[in-house]
């Protein structure tokens, strides 16, 4: 067995590999780029080596530096993750010149499957089922959009050497394409240093369900059952589970035969995905094989009890797999939830900044969080904006489902955007409860963009109660601290409050009793009970004798409370104050009309216009790009531009103005 292995990549998957490496008593270093330098793998590693400037491209794409790590530290394998390197043979081979260990299949299989063009070309030699498309290599967007007409649209646009979501796009025109095209390229030379892209039939109302595989070098190839991806935004997921609701048994040994027989044609070893598209009637098309570990790889090691970085590890230092395809059992049912730093409330647009809080929730048998961060780490704009990936294990789908809901309430983030609230909502989907999946969930039940999970008024008057029940605690306390009220029969704790949402001011009566407060609202009476402590920032305690679990922030008067998904924000004040607060001026907020804003924390690539410039209506103007993600801002009238407030190669702010019109 191997003594020293070097991971190369970083964030979630790096610990998540090191965590297994400590536990077989395996040393671990970790590589790191500038942006990197404080990150939360570098701290766990037994070693790490400094590898460049923050841009993949200088740091954790460069081979030389990789192999550079490796000589200084003397590993004798090396893990690759996923993404970055982890797919790219030319790595493999200078591994293998080296005598250093690939922790990963051969090089022929990555060769062969890594390449989304050359694996769907073997896949058709061997009669696989494939999706319709054209696997040739496209010159400009000009062939693009001929090629696209003869497939039919809708057609789907991919990066040969892609992942993860990166370098693809749909499109159901000419014009689609040309704009999917030129993005998809950028994407995909900017993520994967490959610019190959192609295109393919798009398959409508679609599941995306794949096979794990597991190899050894000897020839032996099983299957460990499906994933369910389908809940998906810009193709990338965001919500998998394991296994998938819709397959029946006959369909999922048909999946599993199929991909251990792709992996068998290529003398496959370590950990792969065979992915598939599955339409309503069960038909599966195969889509790609991702010769490496995927990110969701935690559901199938919960219904399996499977350690897959391990067997990983043990098959890579020449051990036999250690089971049968007769072994392998699936039992219960498990939920990842990707935890993005990402607004889901402005269109999921990545979200930069520092993790001012940061506090997942306790792990046990049945919950998992797999991240690589820490509280007061920055998120920056260089990478994926996955900040953890939190798992629930159930001995049913609604089980699993519902232990979720409950850990993304306890889930705590703050200084960044984050799509908690989405994820939670998706939990509470009626649709999504009931198993009626596609990769168009969200945009077909978001179709405007999600603007907060729906609440009962029952829940509504809930979390206005245990805002009533914290500011009756906070003012409390107040009274007990020298020299900020004066306590005494002239100053009587605040008992009668108003609460205001959106304008609409409601009585609140509190009184306090043994372990926490009763709250009178709209008629009803709340039993908040539990600890509100000053600046706690998830209450843990019970309404009405029920879990609750909603988080808040207190900023001066305002308090911002989620539970499910919902978020609502409340005034809590007495009802002199809410009086008075009605009488106050109001300002009017600025006209921004005029300006193009970022709606993101990025790099503005490019400007394609200038001042004095005339505009249309749809016209390309600026390109903002951040975490991997490419961002083509367009105008939404026609005008002139009046002035440039920002200069190509700079970084912006949320809201930065970038053109102003006149």
């Amino acid at each position: 067995m191997f003594k020293k292995i070097l991971i190369a990549n970083r964030g979630e998957i790096a610990c998540r590999v090191m965590r297994t490496a400590k536990r077989m008593g395996i040393q671990t270093v970790a590589v790191y780029s500038d942006a990197d330098a404080d990150a939360l793998h570098v701290r766990t590693a037994d070693e790490a080596v400094h590898i460049g400037p923050a841009a993949s491209s200088e740091s954790y794409l460069v081979i030389d530096k990789i192999m550079d790590a490796i000589r200084q530290t003397g590993a004798e394998a090396v893990h690759p993750g996923y993404g970055f390197l982890s797919e790219n043979a030319a790595f493999a081979e200078a591994l293998e010149k080296e005598g250093v260990a690939f922790i990963g299949p051969g090089i022929k299989a990555i060769g062969a499957m890594g390449d989304k063009i050359e694996s769907k070309k073997l896949a058709h030699a061997a009669k696989v089922s494939t999706v319709p498309g054209y696997l040739g290599i496209l010159a400009d967007d000009t062939e693009a959009a001929k090629v696209a007409r003869e497939i039919g649209y809708p057609v789907m646009i991919k990066a040969s050497a892609g992942g993860g979501g990166k370098g693809m796009r749909v499109a159901y025109n000419d014009e689609e394409v040309v704009s999917g095209f030129r993005s998809a390229v950028n994407e995909a030379r900017s993520s994967f240093g490959d610019e190959r892209v192609f295109i393919e039939k798009f398959v409508e109302e679609p599941r995306h369900i794949e096979i794990q595989v597991i190899a050894d070098k000897h020839g032996n190839v099983v299957h460990l059952g499906e994933r369910e991806c389908s809940i998906q935004r810009r193709h990338q997921k965001v919500i998998e589970e394991a296994p998938s609701p819709f397959l029946d048994e006959k369909t999922r040994a048909a999946m599993g035969a199929e991909a251990v027989a792709l992996a068998q044609a290529v003398d496959y070893s370590s950990a792969g995905t065979v992915e598939f598209i599955v339409d309503a009637d069960r038909n599966f098309y195969f889509l790609e094989m991702n010769t490496r570990l995927q990110v969701e790889h935690p559901v199938t090691e919960l219904v399996t009890g499977l350690d897959l970085v391990e067997i990983m590890i043990r098959s890579a230092a020449g051990e036999k797999l250690p089971f049968t395809q007769d072994d392998i059992k699936m039992t219960g049912w498990a939920v990842e939830s990707r935890i993005y730093a990402e607004d889901p409330y402005r269109g999921f647009l990545p979200s930069t900044g520092r993790l001012v809080r940061y506090q997942p929730p306790e792990e046990s048998d049945t919950v998992r969080c797999d991240t690589g961060v820490y509280e007061g780490a920055e998120i920056s704009m260089f990478y994926d904006p996955m900040v953890a990936k939190l798992c629930t294990y159930g001995d049913t789908r609604i089980e699993a489902v519902d232990r979720m809901a409950e850990a993304l309430d306890r889930f705590l983030v703050r200084g960044i955007g984050h799509n908690v609230d989405f994820l939670s909502a998706v939990m509470a989907h009626e649709r999504f409860r009931e198993g009626r999946l596609s990769t168009g969930f969200i945009a077909e039940e978001y179709p405007d963009g999600f603007h907060g999970a729906p609440v009962s008024e029952e829940i509504e008057n809930a979390m206005r109660a245990v805002a009533v029940a914290a500011e009756c605690a906070y003012a409390e306390r107040n009274r007990m601290i020298s020299g900020q009220t004066p306590v005494g029969d002239r100053n009587p704790p605040q008992r009668a409050w108003k609460v205001r949402h959106d304008d609409v001011a409601e009585d609140a009566d509190a009184s306090v009793v043994d372990g926490g407060f009763d709250v009178s609202i709209g008629g009803s009476t709340y039993a908040v009970r539990g600890a509100l402590r000053a600046g706690e920032p998830v209450f843990g305690g019970t309404v009405n004798g029920k879990p609750f679990p909603v988080q808040f922030e207190r900023k001066g008067i305002d308090y911002r409370a989620s539970i499910a998904g919902a978020q609502r924000r409340f005034t809590v004040i007495s009802r002199r104050a809410s009086d008075l607060l009605d009488r106050m001026p109001k300002k009017e907020a600025a006209d921004l009309s005029k300006f193009l804003l970022s709606p993101m924390p990025g790099l503005l690539v490019s400007l394609a216009v200038g001042e004095g410039d005339a505009v249309k209506a749809g016209q390309e103007l600026a390109v903002v790009e951040a975490m991997k993600m490419e961002n083509v801002l367009r105008a939404e009238k026609d005008g002139t531009v009046a002035k440039i407030h920002a200069a190509a190669g700079g970084s912006l702010t949320v809201d930065q103005q970038i053109i102003e019109f006149e």
